[in-house]
């Protein structure tokens, strides 16, 4: 008889961090808080730990994303860093290139570069980031690769550091636009489904129906982000939870609140609206015991078939965070 393979076995698992500035807590403690993580998912054996740009958001510490990574790869020894993603649009090509080279150049093969084009902020804020236009995203990754990989001897700019150096591209995305220009380029593709649920079914299908093969990748390369929060009992997780509705109702309140405690009943917060905006939003979020969890997480990978798992965790309290991180990577051994 064939051995059954458990879905989880074998299967990359990887951690999103939005660098959350928690109630009660400085900005350094902050990056502190996402150090010991990144430390903790490195001794675990997690595949990579990326950070997220976002701009003009008191809660979030990740704006500037390449000083970020070098911050937590000097704690870290062979995890994966990288971004998840960089808004491209935000800036210069060839000063992405450059701060991504330089970051290969002190931690050699170890470095990721995410790229997405949402803007990562409010209208206003993208004006002051001088935005290039979003309908140029192709054309700016074309450039960003002529910078790092592509150049010609005879041309006369190069990523210095950072042409010739090996760092993966992915392609971000939450749409099917995005699904489209992974396939069409021959990307590896993270489909953000921790917070835009709606389109990931659709977005796999594009993805690997319409890929083809590049110098990058000779097959289609998938990995989704989904929210996880793991503990001892399905009620307590449940708890921890929302801190994380909290977080997500604040974004639509526009509120941007620090990192709040968990509440015993979220009904006093939020309006049925609210409620039922946010439960949408996390279709793809999987919360409960070790054990409620792992059933989940196979039906994930059962229906998806995808490459990879990328996991975020927004718990207000550090020791639990870890505690949930390491009963998910226990999932997967």
């Amino acid at each position: 008889m064939c051995e059954v393979i458990p879905l989880l076995k074998n299967i990359p698992v990887s951690v999103l961090d939005l660098v959350t500035i928690a109630e009660g807590q400085t900005t350094f403690e902050a990056f502190q808080r996402s150090r010991n993580l990144a430390v903790l998912a490195d001794e675990l054996g997690y595949e990579r730990y990326w950070v997220a740009e976002h701009h003009n958001s008191r809660a979030i510490a990740s704006s500037a994303t390449a000083v970020v990574i070098s911050y937590l790869a000097n704690a870290t020894k062979k995890i994966r860093l990288g971004s998840g993603g960089i808004m491209l649009p935000n800036h210069a090509p060839l000063i992405v290139a450059e701060q991504f080279g330089t970051l290969d150049a002190m931690f050699p093969n170890r470095i990721d570069l995410g790229l997405g084009r949402a803007p990562g902020t409010d209208p206003f804020t993208a004006r002051a980031l001088r935005r290039r236009d979003a309908e140029d995203f192709e054309h700016n990754i074309e450039e960003l690769e002529r910078y790092l990989m592509q150049a010609k001897e005879t041309d006369h700019i190069k990523a210095y550091p950072g042409f010739g150096a090996n760092i993966p591209l992915w392609l971000l995305g939450s749409s099917l636009f995005s699904a489209e220009l992974a396939a069409r380029r021959g990307m590896p593709y993270a489909f953000a489904s921790h917070f835009a649920p709606d389109y990931l079914m659709q977005a796999i299908d594009i993805y690997r129906t319409q890929f083809r093969s590049s110098e990058a990748l000779e097959k289609p390369k998938m990995l989704a982000c989904i929210n996880v929060i793991i503990a001892d009992t399905d009620e307590e997780a449940q708890k921890l939870a929302t801190t994380h509705y909290q977080l997500f109702l604040s974004i639509i309140r526009r509120t941007h609140d620090l990192l709040q405690p968990p509440v015993d009943d979220m009904d006093e917060i939020w309006t049925p609206f609210e409620k039922q905006a946010v439960l949408q939003q996390r279709q793809y979020m999987f919360v409960g015991n070790q054990q409620t969890v792992k059933e989940q997480l196979e039906k994930f990978v059962a229906d998806t078939q995808v490459d990879e798992l990328m996991v975020t965790a927004s718990i207000y309290d550090e020791e639990a965070r870890a505690k949930s991180f390491t009963l998910l990577k226990e999932l997967f051994e």
